[in-house]
């Protein structure tokens, strides 16, 4: 029987490096609600959902059943051609959960990038504005559309998007104007006066895409009024806000979508990650005149095919039938919490942030100076895999852990995460984590 370290070995033997983020040595063979199992049997309790993918836990019987069912009803049409009832009653679903009293389409792919590529391309075309404005820090893919939109170290490498100019994005704990008080005022000036003044005329530009919560940014939370004054800045000059939803969304921060926190309408809403559950599938919602805007433009084989549409609308079934939003924003100021009293005991914990099931803890060397902790968060992912907890880290710096757990997660499993994670930093503190193991693995 092969174990852990064998898989691992074909792992590295047959499987591309650019296709890998490796944070610590471990093989999954079956998972079940929160926790998940290695090849040499040991448990792990996985507070990131797989990078915030597995919404409803692994192994829910009702989806199970749901694909099994369809797949033997109906394996596969290409939707591009020739629709099925799945794909058409997703896509009126997915326009009733989505705000906006304007008449919506929507579009579908794989995942969060080709989501984000569609938003790429058709939204200048569409409005036949050639440029789009991001932020600094944004992660919204890795297909050439989407890396072009997205300001996150993981894509500097490469060049493209002529078109998209990217601004900072307001960060309360690491202001870049000042002190950070006005913090949104002076975002929103920089962008009106500066930006459209000289580089990006809003005549030409199309629209501004932007996370609620920037996750591999960092998790960061902007201020409150932020995302109203970023809509009544596009709604002041004719430009489309997008909202890019693709970890965040569905039922994450106890909405369905995190920018409805903030009371605003959107354009358009890029839609991936826990969409299906655990099986690929990404969606675009949007006004109709941004989507049908040509035909054959922007599509897929595979594209809303019947597995992944059914996923999706078993797993919305789920979030509205078994999984309370109330208990979501509930279990994340209970976490939250207990992450905030971690704060009080570890000096390296500069700040802890979050809304409802996404959470970030910044680890600095110095809270004074806050120069970001990088090696010391890797070596507490580590320690805390070592320990039976999965989690990863993101960030610019690469030094916040980030909590995604399902959004099934137990109160009891909130409280075996922390001790764990306290334990891993008492262990870094006395010097008990092996850095040269730690140093095998990149991360980001």
């Amino acid at each position: 029987m092969q174990n852990n370290s064998s898989w691992l070995r074909k792992d590295n033997q047959y499987v591309a490096d650019s296709l890998k983020i490796r944070f610590y040595p471990v093989a999954i063979r079956e998972g079940k609600g929160s926790k998940v199992v290695d090849y040499d049997g040991r448990e792990y309790l996985d507070i990131s959902a797989g990078w915030a993918v597995a919404n409803i836990g692994y192994g829910n019987e009702k989806m199970a059943n749901a694909l099994k069912e369809q797949y033997e009803k109906l394996s596969f049409s290409t939707n591009i051609s020739i629709p099925d009832e799945q794909m058409i009653t997703l896509s009126e679903k997915l326009t009733e959960i989505v705000p906006g009293s304007f008449e919506k389409k929507v579009w579908y792919g794989m995942s969060g990038s080709d989501a984000n590529d569609c938003i790429a391309k058709l939204v200048p075309y569409s409005t036949e504005r050639p440029r789009m404005l991001s932020f600094m820090g944004a992660y919204h893919g890795q297909t050439m559309g989407s890396l072009s939109l997205s300001g996150h170290t993981a894509q500097a490498r490469f060049i493209s998007g002529a078109n998209v100019v990217k601004v900072p994005f307001p960060n309360p704990y690491r202001p870049l104007f000042g002190t950070g008080e006005n913090l949104t005022e002076q975002i929103i000036d920089y962008i009106e006066h500066e930006v459209f003044t000289t580089i990006c005329p809003s005549d030409d530009t199309a629209g501004i895409i932007v996370e609620a919560i920037q996750s591999d940014g960092g998790v960061i939370i902007p201020p409150e009024d932020f995302l109203p004054e970023l809509r009544k800045l596009c709604d002041r000059y004719g430009i489309y806000l997008i909202l890019d939803e693709v970890k965040v969304g569905m039922g994450r921060t106890g909405k369905w979508f995190a920018y409805e926190h903030a009371n605003i309408v959107a354009d358009a809403v890029s839609i991936a990650k826990p969409l299906g559950g655990g099986v690929p599938i990404s969606a675009v919602v949007a006004r109709k005149e941004i989507l049908d805007c040509g035909h054959a433009l922007h599509l897929f084989t595979a594209s809303g095919n019947p597995i992944s549409s059914r996923a999706a609308l078993t797993n919305i079934e789920i979030i509205e039938n078994d999984i309370s939003m109330e208990d979501v924003t509930n279990k994340g100021e209970y976490f939250k919490k207990q992450l905030e009293e971690l704060k009080e005991k570890h000096t390296i914990i500069g700040d802890v942030r979050g809304k409802g099931l996404v959470l970030g803890v910044e680890l600095v060397v110095d809270q004074v100076t806050k120069e970001p902790a990088v090696k010391q968060t890797a070596a507490i992912c580590y320690r805390a895999y070592e320990l039976g907890l999965l989690v990863f880290y993101v960030g610019i710096h690469g030094n916040v852990i980030e909590i995604t757990p399902p959004l099934i997660i137990t109160k009891e499993e909130i409280d075996h995460a922390i001790a764990i994670l306290d334990q891993a930093f008492i262990d870094l503190k006395e010097g008990k984590i092996n850095m040269d193991e730690v140093s095998k693995y990149a991360g980001w």
